[in-house]
């Protein structure tokens, strides 16, 4: 068990109450704290002010909790006054909202975000500024990005009336000139977003590596990269033998280290620490996390994390409840109301449109179409309602611990027509056992154990 300095003597986390008896770090939230958590937020608009039948109860459940965070997928300016242009590298398009978005979010009851994802510097660094400037001007706290990796990584704090909450914001899912760097000497940082790097490997059967190592030496100068008799890397892609094809990622060491310092560092000044990730590994098409997830879950809630949340593949993943914190795999999307415009030139250009002629409509409906690959096969969120389909978690602590998270099962108005799809509201009976139902068996993995009463999905502990 680690032990630190208070700065009055030698003394251990355990006598300074830090850690609770399961030897993880205590939390230390009044009676009846409630934590609410959702999934992507890609929002162009306010919607508070429209007209959205059944989104009201939703919002409901978003404004009665302490803290209610989503991930903030979407960046906030105004084009007809913005700086800052579309930048060659984006997360797969440019997402932008107007800036009523910001005091939006805020009146539906969000009052904590994550930024760190693959769309943080879709439009630049000035965007990034802007989105922060109106965030802060909107009384929501948010983490994630900053103008350097040091304040990119840093906890960030909501005060509440049952405790104050860290929030601690990194991405695995990034562009990689959006990763914040430090000050070297005389060399400036860089601004950016918190980045968690890892490294790839393509797992194949021995056989299948043989043929790889062939074809390596079979090319021109075909020095090998690694003398490990199971691996061979072919043009920068490093292959290794297992039983069974599939990918495999290693977590960057020396990241790992900082945000587990910064973890422990921001639970130090707070009640209760959250901590967020947007992963899409292995791929949008998977319903199980990467195989590096459960590790840097389960090690970042031993480093002081009350509860660890994932997003990224805009569908649901399982649930795990490790010394009794929630660990989200994925929470998908909560808000995809994606009517986003303009649109860079370079999206044109990847879907075969005019920008003379096309609208930027119709290149999102080309993007959705083809973008989103599912277990059924290649289909877009457009096709499949699986993106249209998740859960709001409200996770209730009594005596500092969890004591309950309750699960309601929305859906994102996938039958609706294009301008008006992507606003949640609640479930009917139906479709929301059957997304219940996927989310036992996708918790099942973890022993975690999901009732299903009067439409809701519980889990008691």
């Amino acid at each position: 068990m680690e032990k630190y300095s208070s700065g009055s003597g030698n003394r251990s986390a355990e006598q300074d109450g830090i850690y609770d008896v399961a030897g993880s770090v205590a939390t230390n939230v009044a009676d009846g704290f409630t934590m609410v958590a959702v999934g992507d937020l890609i929002v162009s608009r306010a919607l508070s002010r429209g007209y959205h039948p059944g989104f009201g109860n939703v919002v409901d459940i978003l404004r009665d909790a302490d803290v209610t965070f989503g991930n903030m997928e979407t960046l906030i300016f105004d084009i007809r006054s913005f700086k800052g242009a579309p930048e060659a590298e984006y997360g797969g398009t440019y997402h932008v909202s107007l800036p009523d978005v910001g005091p939006d979010l805020k009146a539906l009851g969000f009052n904590i975000v994550g930024r760190a994802n693959n769309h943080s510097l879709d439009w630049g660094v000035e965007a990034m500024r802007e989105t922060s400037r109106v965030l802060d001007a909107s009384g929501i706290i948010h983490a994630g990005v900053g103008e350097n990796r040091a304040q990119a990584s840093s906890a960030r704090f909501l005060e509440t009336g049952r405790g104050r909450v860290a929030l601690l914001s990194c991405a695995t899912s990034f562009t990689p000139m959006s990763r914040a760097c430090d000050p070297a000497g005389e060399a400036p940082g860089r601004p950016g977003l918190n980045a968690l790097r890892l490294t790839k490997h393509v797992v194949v059967p021995a056989t299948m590596l043989a043929d790889l190592r062939q074809i390596r030496d079979a090319l021109p100068d075909p020095k090998p990269e690694c003398d490990d008799p199971n691996v061979v890397v072919l043009e920068g892609i490093t292959y290794r033998a297992g039983e069974s094809a599939h990918f495999s990622f290693t977590p960057n060491a020396n990241d790992l280290a900082e945000i587990n310092r910064n973890i422990r560092r921001g639970k130090q000044y707070s009640d209760f620490c959250i901590f967020t990730n947007h992963a899409h590994q292995p791929g949008n098409w998977s319903q199980q996390p990467a195989d590096f997830e459960q590790s840097v879950a389960r090690g970042v809630i031993d480093a002081g994390a009350d509860a660890y949340i994932g997003h990224g593949p805009h569908q649901l993943r399982g649930i795990e409840i490790y010394k009794g914190r929630p660990i989200f795999y994925s929470l998908g999307n909560f808000l995809y109301d994606d009517l986003r415009t303009p649109l860079g030139a370079d999206l044109f250009e990847v879907y075969n449109k005019d920008p003379r002629i096309d609208t930027d409509a119709e290149v999102t409906a080309a993007e959705e179409t083809k973008g989103y690959p599912t277990a059924a096969g290649f289909v877009g969120a457009l096709a499949s309602p699986i993106f249209y389909e998740s859960v709001v978690t409200v996770s209730r602590f009594e005596q500092n611990r969890l004591v309950e998270l309750r699960l309601y099962p929305i859906e994102l108005g996938y039958a609706d027509r294009f301008a008006n799809r992507g606003v949640p509201r609640l479930a009917s009976a139906s479709q929301g056992k059957a997304i219940l139902e996927r989310l036992q068996k996708l918790s099942e993995p973890y022993g975690t154990e999901i009732v299903i009463e009067d439409g809701i999905g519980l889990i008691r502990l």
